[in-house]
């Protein structure tokens, strides 16, 4: 049988890695599907849509980044510092992985601000909002880096 922390770790990494799927992917289908396909609505429809829309996708932005900090955060501390830490064979490689995973964890922090803006009301924000089509198209990028960080890091320290 194996140890729980195993199935523990297992059902963390599950959790942040479908939640990206989840929640890049739904800001790809928003960004390149649904605002070039909602453009030529009238500006009241369009509008309507919107705020329908944006309704439904702030639970999931809102959900998203709680799952992303904790299972983040415990991916992080608790299985991989003690694996960089108990294997000598990867002495060599713990400044890079520390190194990219504070750029990926920087990069994730500047997503999580503009998922946030997008889907807010915070009228300081309001300049994220107006922009949205640009602003998302940041956040999808910023995501795919931390995507692509992310899958460094895993081949990394295998």
């Amino acid at each position: 049988m194996t140890d729980p922390i195993t199935y523990l770790q297992i059902l963390s990494r599950w959790v942040h890695v479908g939640t990206a799927i989840v929640i890049l992917g739904g800001s790809v289908f928003m960004r390149f599907v649904l605002m070039p396909a909602a453009q030529p609505l009238p500006e009241t429809e369009h509008n309507a849509l919107r705020e329908r829309l944006l309704g439904r996708w702030k639970l999931f932005v809102h959900i998203g980044v709680l799952l992303f900090l904790v299972t983040g955060f415990y991916n992080y501390l608790a299985v991989s510092v003690p694996r960089l830490a108990d294997d000598p064979q990867l002495a060599d490689k713990k400044g890079l992985y520390h190194g990219l995973m504070g750029v990926k964890i920087i990069l994730s922090v500047a997503v999580f601000f503009l998922a946030e803006a997008l889907v807010g009301r915070s009228a300081a924000l309001e300049g994220f909002r107006r922009d949205r089509r640009k602003w998302l198209g940041v956040t999808v990028l910023l995501a795919a880096l931390v995507v692509a960080i992310a899958g460094a890091l895993k081949v990394l320290v295998k």
